[in-house]
């Protein structure tokens, strides 16, 4: 049997508790003892780490330790999967080391709540990950990234340009992708502000098959 571990907390406005509930019993159902943690400290436990496929973390606008972050980032290397959405991954902790490990920052989310599309991209739409899903219509935070080129890039959304935005051409950004980390694979998507964003069932099939490809 496989070993899951969850890692939630920090701003409770992302819902940890309630958004990692969604897809416990989808573990579980794979065949995944699962573990909830609400405290980093897990990250410095390296035997436990070891013997752990996937790491789910849910845990926005926190700080993080030199010592967890290191067992964090051995265990991926070493090969224990990493996965998560929208900031319980890519606006957790101001680290460097720690946007190394998952290849996003959140920066910015224009407007607040929008209604946008995010797009598969055609060379991708194949990964199974996104396979069957082209495109999807979202009312919720659009997040602007900024992302390194190791990784692989399923999914974009575009922040149009006017008289009143900054920027003066349209932005494409990634929105959901994939990327190895040594032996260890990892997971994001940007989507997710809202319980009700990670239920649009063509999110909840992307975040679901994620998990589980990024588990060992």
């Amino acid at each position: 049997m496989r070993r899951a571990i969850v890692v939630r907390g920090g701003w409770s406005g992302h819902a940890p508790v309630a958004a990692t509930d969604r897809f416990v019993p989808l573990l579980r159902a794979r065949g995944f003892t699962v573990e909830v943690h609400s405290t980093l400290d897990v990250y410095t436990d390296g035997d436990r780490l070891a013997d752990t496929d996937l790491i789910v973390q849910c845990w926005s606008i926190g700080q993080i330790s030199a010592e967890q972050l290191a067992g964090l980032d051995l265990a991926v290397r070493a090969g224990t999967g990493f996965a998560g959405w929208h900031g319980g991954i890519v606006g957790s902790f101001l680290d460097i080391g720690y946007q190394h490990l998952t290849g996003g920052l959140f920066v910015h989310h224009p407007h607040g709540f929008v209604t946008h599309t995010l797009t598969v991209r055609p060379q991708q739409a194949a990964h199974p990950v996104v396979a069957g899903v082209d495109r999807v219509t979202l009312h919720t935070e659009k997040y602007w990234v900024l992302t390194d080129p190791l990784n692989d890039v399923l999914a974009e959304v575009t922040f149009d340009a006017d008289e009143d935005t900054p920027w003066r051409r349209p932005v494409t950004v990634p929105a959901v992708w994939v990327r190895r980390w040594g032996s260890g694979r990892v997971f994001v998507s940007t989507v997710g502000h809202r319980v009700a964003d990670l239920d649009v069932p063509e999110i909840r099939t992307i975040t679901e098959r994620g998990l589980l490809w990024a588990a060992r």
